[in-house]
């Protein structure tokens, strides 16, 4: 054990720790201590007020977008394997719908691929980008799983 570590939990033990403001509440993280201070105001004005930055907004969309396009091809899964397992309508009906969505999820991909691109361009740092989907590996980790991908979402 450090130093450090040490006078902390003998400080613990001391009770220091008891008795300081804010104990059992949540913590204040309203405020960016690396923020340039000329520019907090302006910031806590604009978050306040429900603005965030644009590549921010972006990438929420872009997420809820990836998520929806993923539920949407597992739910077409699901229905595939269903409706071939229960032969209530003809295999080669089943198998043509199912091709048709694997090209719409293709496109879907590519779409998201382009905007993903564009969006890595705009963000601040490489720690924010969002990687690329393989429209290939998502449908093999579709088709290899049979967890259920919830309620479809609607991207707006």
């Amino acid at each position: 054990m450090s130093k450090a570590e040490e006078q902390i939990r003998r400080a613990m033990e001391e009770g220091k720790f008891d008795n300081l403001p804010g104990k059992g509440k949540p913590l204040r993280l309203e405020e960016n201590p690396l923020e340039d201070p000329e520019w907090r105001l302006a910031h806590h004005v604009l978050r306040s007020s429900g603005y965030t930055l644009p590549w921010i907004e972006t990438r929420r969309e872009l997420e809820a977008d990836i998520q929806a396009t993923r539920t949407a091809i597992g739910r077409a899964w699901r229905w595939q394997k269903e409706a071939l397992a229960e032969e209530d309508q003809p295999a080669v009906f089943v198998l043509a719908v199912w091709g048709q969505t694997l090209k719409i999820f293709r496109q879907r991909v590519d779409e998201l691929n382009k905007r993903i691109l564009i969006f890595n361009l705009q963000a601040p740092s490489e720690r924010f980008h969002l990687r690329q989907l393989d429209a290939a590996r998502e449908i093999d980790e579709i088709s290899a799983s049979n967890v259920d991908t919830g309620p479809e979402i609607t991207p707006s």
